[in-house]
């Protein structure tokens, strides 16, 4: 008989089949059955960087945070620009993931912004295209790009950002950066490209996605391109959406790319999510090891760990205090990621939604332990994920 105290939500999708399994977990706490999280933003770092992250660690931590698929950035070695590149790739997914994972194939050979990759070659295999870490600064090679993804049905996935207008930034230029004389990334080396490339997106057709947007006049240029009929979509990140730069620290752990970004920024992304202007809530979950991410905010390598806390973060600080509705959330992790990048929604997760902790990376499943959510305190714990019928996570109280 199942247990009384589960709710279902799921939005309208088939509900699973899991009152067998829930039904033996103790009946003294509310538990609520999610639908598998998707991820469009993932470093899982192999091949080429196992010291930072692996195929099997990487998907166990997804498989912890609630997510059942996730799509891997090519930032590789060897990057997937070709057909063997890519294949080295695609075994060690089929041979050490837990859940589903769906590479992208690089924009240009290398990353380099030179010549085009072998796109055509590695459509039918690619969730879509996209030159990750690096924005491609010639708009010359990025309408070529969209060109042949526009010819071959598929997405052209952006990192914008402007190299010359960087001027050696690694923080926000803004109020903690002035106050401790560091060095400032301005926003227009994010929203310069975006408004570039959608421009390019008018002349092209091409379906265009834009990774991890930090900016208010990011938002604002996308929800006129998405007025303006433009086949564009967009994600930002948990970390963009809660927090802002009066949170920043002198510690590696709050050093990703692009930067959190003053209150206005983080106002106008939460803005932005609530009407639809963004579609989606991606992690850029990006591990490194322990000595790259403790040389400080100047030195230490760009990103953070966070497909772990992603939900409970966004539940705790969005959803409970009323900032935005639960729906809204769900769908931004479900249903409009899947749609957009043409991916089987494929499992659930249980969750006790009133466990609360503190985030303690010592905990962590991935290899990264960097996160700006360090002893925050949180609701929601994962308590199992189920993918395809196989438990792929179960806490171990249960």
């Amino acid at each position: 008989m199942m247990n009384s105290n589960i709710r279902f939500e799921f939005l309208g999708l088939p509900v699973p089949n899991c009152g067998d399994i829930v039904s033996s977990f103790p009946c003294d706490r509310e538990y609520t059955v999610l639908p598998g999280f998707v991820d469009v933003h993932v470093h899982l770092r192999e091949p080429g960087f196992s010291y930072k992250e692996t195929i099997a660690s990487g998907t166990r931590a997804c498989a912890r945070g609630g997510y059942t698929a996730v799509c891997a950035m090519p930032n590789l070695d060897p990057v997937p620009d070709t057909d063997e590149h890519l294949r080295v790739q695609e075994e060690l997914i089929a041979k050490d993931a837990c859940i589903h994972v769906y590479p992208y194939g690089a924009i240009t050979m290398g990353e380099k912004g030179e010549e085009l990759a072998q796109l055509e070659v590695m459509a039918n295999r690619v969730c879509g295209f996209s030159d990750d870490g690096r924005g491609v600064q010639s708009a010359d090679m990025m309408q070529r790009a969209m060109e042949e993804a526009k010819r071959l049905g598929k997405l052209i996935v952006a990192h914008c950002e402007d190299n010359s207008l960087l001027r050696g930034g690694y923080i926000h230029d803004g109020a903690y950066a002035k106050a401790h004389g560091h060095r400032g990334i301005c926003s227009e080396s994010e929203w310069g490209p975006i408004a570039r490339d959608l421009e390019l997106v008018a002349k092209t057709g091409c379906s265009y996605h834009v990774c991890h947007i930090s900016t208010k006049e990011s938002v604002q240029i996308i929800r006129q391109a998405k007025k303006s009929g433009l086949d564009v979509t967009c994600e930002t990140g948990p970390h963009y959406l809660t927090l802002d730069d009066s949170c920043l620290q002198e510690h590696g752990r709050f050093k990703m790319n692009p930067p959190i970004r003053a209150k206005e920024d983080k106002e106008a992304l939460v803005e932005g999510l609530c009407d639809g202007t963004i579609d989606m809530i991606a992690t850029d979950h990006a591990p490194h090891s322990a000595e790259e991410k403790g040389r400080g905010l100047e030195k230490s390598a760009m990103g953070v760990v966070g497909i772990e806390t992603a939900f409970p973060v966004v539940y705790t600080y969005l959803v409970k205090p009323g900032h935005v509705p639960m729906e809204t959330v769900l769908k931004a992790l479900t249903v409009n990621p899947a749609k957009r990048f043409g991916i089987e929604l494929d499992g659930w997760s249980v969750w006790d939604l009133e466990r609360e902790y503190t985030v303690d990376p010592r905990e962590f499943v991935t290899l990264g332990r960097a996160t700006p959510f360090e002893g925050m305190k949180v609701s929601g714990r994962c308590l199992m994920t189920v993918v395809n019928g196989t438990t792929v996570w179960k806490e171990k109280e249960l």
